[in-house]
């Protein structure tokens, strides 16, 4: 079991120690891929983690932009969380049905607002089933809270800033897909990109990062899988993968290690792929 962390990962038994606390909110941030054919909101409706409220990663996002679940301007931000009764002062924990797969992009956008008191539920709710706590179908009684943002912009990365990571090798990219989609064996997921990866980037599988049961590895573990994807630490980091989502189970890592110097490429494959003028490479280099 991972190490308590608020500003990070925390139990289960955590979480039920603390789920009556009245600054604590809880947040449902599933998000399923297209292919799976699964409605997140219907399946929190059916079941969710008493008093927890549902983060829409496709609402909450920058809806003027072609690409998927772009971050939301600060003010749409501030506003949704504000409706759902999250503000100032609260502490936050978020999970998913996965057990950990999009919660980790929800704790990097809080971070990136400037919220630091959040944690991504290690195991999400299948551990939490898994270990007798309850769920409900109820919707949680909202009140409204001010939420204060600071826009942490070394956070983020766009498809310049990243080209120009990957000709300098000042950053260490980590690609957060599989090995199969990193090296460019086999189609993308989304009809038009090309195949293959950010040059000079290296390969951090996401579920490398976790155990069997979706928690998360333990620190010694992390460095380890670092270190066997040869990843110099001593570089600043920049997370990419898909559309921007298992990116963040790469930083979320990072944190835990005590790396604080990461950002996530918004954009990620989904712009690079489709971006005609910015390289490919394939293969394992």
């Amino acid at each position: 079991m991972a190490q308590d962390d608020p500003k990070t990962l925390v139990s289960t038994s955590w979480l039920a120690k603390h789920l009556k606390d009245p600054d604590l909110r809880v947040l449902d941030g599933t998000w399923f891929m297209p292919a799976e054919g699964r409605d997140a909101k219907a399946e929190y409706a059916q079941a969710h983690i008493p008093g927890a409220r549902f983060f829409d990663i496709d609402d909450i996002s920058d809806n003027r932009s072609d690409l998927p679940h772009m971050v939301p301007p600060v003010e749409k931000f501030m506003s949704r969380l504000r409706a759902m009764g999250v503000g100032d002062g609260h502490q936050v924990v978020v999970y998913d049905a996965h057990g950990l797969f999009s919660a980790a992009r929800v704790w990097w956008l809080f971070r990136l607002m400037g919220q630091d008191n959040i944690a991504v539920l290690d195991g999400g709710l299948p551990k939490w089933q898994a270990d007798g706590h309850p769920v409900e179908d109820m919707p949680p009684i909202v009140r409204d809270r001010h939420m204060t943002v600071r826009r942490q912009n070394q956070m983020v990365k766009d498809v310049t800033q990243v080209s120009a990571a990957s000709k300098l090798g000042d950053y260490e990219i980590l690609d957060a897909r599989s090995p199969e989609r990193f090296r460019g064996d086999v189609p993308e997921p989304r009809e038009g990109l090309r195949s293959g990866h950010i040059p000079r980037s290296k390969n951090v599988y996401y579920r490398d990062l976790l155990n069997d049961d979706g928690t998360m590895k333990s620190s010694d573990d992390l460095r380890a899988v670092f270190d066997a994807s040869g990843v110099d630490m001593g570089k600043p980091a920049i997370t990419s993968c898909g559309s921007g989502v298992t990116a963040a189970i790469v930083n979320l890592a990072l944190e835990r290690v005590g790396k604080i110097d990461h950002a996530l490429y918004d954009g990620s494959w989904t712009e690079w792929g489709a971006f005609p003028t910015v390289p490919v490479a394939t293969g394992d280099d």
